[in-house]
């Protein structure tokens, strides 16, 4: 190897270990200046084409086994008011749970509840599989009082989850624009006085946030599994079945309703909580499954490709978020093998030309440890900037715990990879962490959080 190549072999590897905190900086300075003035501009204009303001709430509750959470999360749904005074149906589908939560569900008394029993062997066929019932349950009923579907608007919350005072104002606001037909809101982190729990509220309320509203910005707006809104009307378009079997079915529905032509908008001024998953082993499953879905949603992109609809720039942040696992996967051994090649050169008195001395090794390494922590404490600074709902103490540890983090999701992609070649598709379902009943005052506060 000669002198110029162990150059552009250094000059590579420099460039793809800084690629990551230079694209960091650019995403932050975006997500601080640029998306406010968007936002209040595409407001504006959305009455320009026609008021398709929603009429009609359905709030979605998929449960399966959920006796420790529905029930704060089905009267936080029922407290939840849109526009004019309008108060949501909140339709819990019990799709074949065997613990205590229908003895749960039928301790809430309440007219605008309903609950759809899902029992064997039609039940426990999946996530989408529950809400492709429920969602045919809304459209006949619909059907049946003559509502026009384009008035009527189905949000999702997950069994853990409780949305914000405001969310169904928020996203009737961003619904008034008729070309908008789903909206997704802002997941955030409840029980964040966890480690675990803190990690993946900076994930979600930095890091997530600044991706969907540059997402916003171009039409890839992703929905995710919490907190998605849809008008009736892009459902029924998409036929009997909206959601598949995938294992991520809300990616793969914003994909098919971007392949429809469906306008996506992202908002941050309501959002949905949920519970963070604080065991490592579960955690990890958890981040296996979406990487597996992510692989299965790649089949999409020579659609999206071929679509007229889908700009140049919207097709490449698509590919970016579904290829770019992969590549830091890639990347990361790459970067590991040269590294402990230089080393054992070293040691051997061999030592690789790109490499050659154990300060270049070292100075190699420390540029490697500032730039995998680097990313961690800016979020950290986004997080307390923007929200300032957590000390900074928090966050700056919760950031020193980052890199961790991101090797969980190193280590679930690989096992995605084996998971799908193999052909295995059965889950376990993510425990819950008990919680308290919530008062009425306390769930007033939570609503308004």
């Amino acid at each position: 190897m000669t002198a110029a190549h162990s150059w552009y072999l250094v000059i590579a590897g420099y460039a793809i270990m800084l690629a990551w905190p230079v694209s960091t900086l650019a995403l932050v300075s975006f997500a601080l200046r640029y998306v406010a003035s968007h936002r209040t501009a595409l407001v504006s204009r959305s009455l320009e084409r026609g008021d398709g303001t929603p009429q009609h709430f359905w709030i979605i509750v998929p449960a399966l086994n959920e006796e420790v959470v529905v029930g704060n999360t089905v009267n936080a749904a029922l407290a939840l008011g849109g526009p004019g005074g309008t108060l949501a149906r909140v339709l819990v589908v019990d799709d074949g749970s065997d613990d205590r939560t229908p003895e749960v569900l039928a301790a809430i008394d309440h007219p605008r509840l309903q609950v759809l029993r899902r029992d064997l062997p039609e039940a426990r066929q999946g996530k989408g599989e529950a809400l492709n019932a429920a969602y045919r349950y809304i459209a006949e009923r619909t059907a049946e009082a003559g509502i026009d579907p384009e008035r009527v608007v189905i949000g999702i919350i997950d069994g853990d989850g409780q949305g914000s005072r405001n969310i169904l104002l928020e996203v009737s606001r961003m619904m008034r624009d008729t070309r908008i037909g789903a909206v997704q809101v802002q997941v955030r982190i409840r029980n964040r006085d966890k480690l675990l729990g803190a990690v993946q509220d900076l994930e979600f309320g930095a890091i997530v946030n600044a991706c969907q509203s540059l997402r916003d910005t171009i039409d890839t707006v992703g929905l995710g599994g919490n907190g998605q809104f849809t008008r009736l009307s892009a459902l029924l378009a998409l036929g009997d079945a909206p959601w598949s079997a995938c294992l991520v079915e809300d990616l793969e529905l914003g994909l098919r309703m971007h392949l429809d032509g469906v306008g996506i908008r992202y908002t941050a001024r309501a959002s949905v909580t949920q519970q963070a998953v604080v065991d490592l082993r579960r955690l990890t499953r958890q981040r296996t499954r979406w990487a597996q879905g992510n692989i299965q949603c790649v089949r999409y992109l020579r659609r999206l490709m071929a679509a007229k609809q889908i700009t140049t720039t919207s097709l490449l942040e698509v590919m970016h978020y579904l290829i770019s696992p992969w590549i830091n996967a890639v990347v990361t051994v790459v970067l590991i093998v040269a590294t402990a090649a230089a080393t054992v050169g070293l040691l051997a008195g061999h030592p690789v030309p790109y490499l050659n001395t154990w300060s270049a090794l070292a100075e190699t390494g420390g540029i490697w440890f500032a730039v995998t922590f680097f990313p961690g404490f800016v979020w950290a600074l986004v997080h307390r900037h923007r929200l300032r709902d957590e000390s900074l103490r928090r966050l700056l540890t919760a950031a020193a715990a980052y890199p961790i983090f991101l090797l969980l999701g190193l280590i679930a992609t690989y096992r995605a990879i084996g998971r799908q070649a193999t052909g295995r598709q059965a889950w376990a379902k993510t425990e819950r962490l008990a919680e308290e009943p919530l008062a009425p005052q306390s769930l007033q506060h939570a609503l308004a959080a």
